[in-house]
């Protein structure tokens, strides 16, 4: 195999730290009021507030317009054979501009056993932010005018045992994803809606590398629909339903390697259940369906499991 190219992170991560010091630093006072309890999501698990996988329109953090909103969070997943832990901190300033970091530490269980990797783990960082550009979910919710977000993440993988194989199929660790969201909430009904739209290179949302090229695999953006549906059963408990699509681009690639379906990618899916017990405070538990993860190693099982977060807020 191609020695391991190390790759020194991209301005673009380093940016966007910027962003997040400078909005801080000029933020107004920290939020003492705020929004309603979970009309503003709770972290996904790249940071970024909405659903657990999928990023909405909202602004993360408790703070409404002149209040500065931070929260915190921490996240488990567990599948038959693998296992991630995400956890970060948003800032939401003014209901109108939110940056986040996230880090996620995948366990590779069962597939870094079968590289010769035992007790792989897999480490991304992600640097976020997330502008309101039209709409306000709340002043909004008795018009058909949804609340429109534009963003972007900026993702490394850091270096670790997969590096020599993510090289042979030509995918690199660094990648930038964009998306805009809309978010429709209908307070009376108690129903939120959030649809996004996602251009990205990601490989199983970055942790297996982003895009590739060995035999002709693609390297280029894709455009990847997310959903999610919320019901508010009373103010402090909702229950929902996301669905995020996910890219293939190391199908083409394991194929060449010999691997046949080996590297196949399918979407993401939830059902959840939130509770916020006060406005500091959020708990979060889904059953998720992320289908095949590297099948060539799992006997193509399907990856389903449990996951759990808990937000802070303040």
């Amino acid at each position: 195999m191609s020695r391991p190219i190390s790759l020194r992170p991209k301005s673009t991560s380093w940016s966007l730290v910027a962003v997040i010091l400078a909005a801080t630093a000029a933020a107004p006072a920290i939020a003492d009021t705020g929004k309603l309890r979970l009309t503003g999501g709770v972290s996904t698990i790249e940071g970024a507030a909405g659903g657990g996988i999928s990023p909405w329109a909202v602004i993360g953090g408790p703070g409404a317009e002149g209040q500065l909103g931070l929260a915190a969070h921490v996240s488990r997943a567990e599948t038959q054979d693998y296992g991630l832990t995400a956890y970060g901190v948003t800032a939401g300033v003014n209901d109108r501009l939110e940056v986040s970091f996230g880090h996620q530490d995948f366990d590779a269980g069962i597939t870094g056993t079968a590289l010769g990797l035992p007790g792989l783990h897999l480490k991304m960082d992600v640097v976020g932010a997330k502008l309101r550009v039209a709409g306000d979910a709340i002043l909004d919710s008795d018009t058909l005018m949804p609340q429109i977000a534009v963003g972007v993440q900026a993702k490394r993988l850091q270096s670790s045992g997969l590096d020599a194989t993510l090289t042979a199929l030509g995918a690199k660790r660094d990648g930038v994803d964009f998306y805009v969201s809309a978010t429709k909430l209908f307070l009376a009904q108690g129903i939120l809606v959030n649809g996004t739209l996602r251009a990205t290179k990601a490989n199983q949302n970055g942790l297996l590398g982003f895009g590739a090229k060995l035999g002709g695999a693609s390297d280029d953006y894709e455009l990847m629909p997310e959903f999610s549906v919320a019901y508010l059963l009373r103010r402090d408990l909702a229950v929902g339903f996301e669905y995020r699509s996910m890219p293939d681009k190391l199908l083409k690639a394991g194929r060449a390697a010999g691997l046949g379906e080996g590297l196949k990618a399918n979407d993401w899916k939830d059902i959840f259940v939130a509770w916020a017990p006060s406005k500091n405070l959020s708990l979060t538990a889904a059953y998720v369906d992320l289908g095949r993860v590297v099948p060539a190693t799992t006997k193509g099982k399907r990856q389903t499991g449990i996951y759990v977060s808990a937000q802070f807020a303040f």
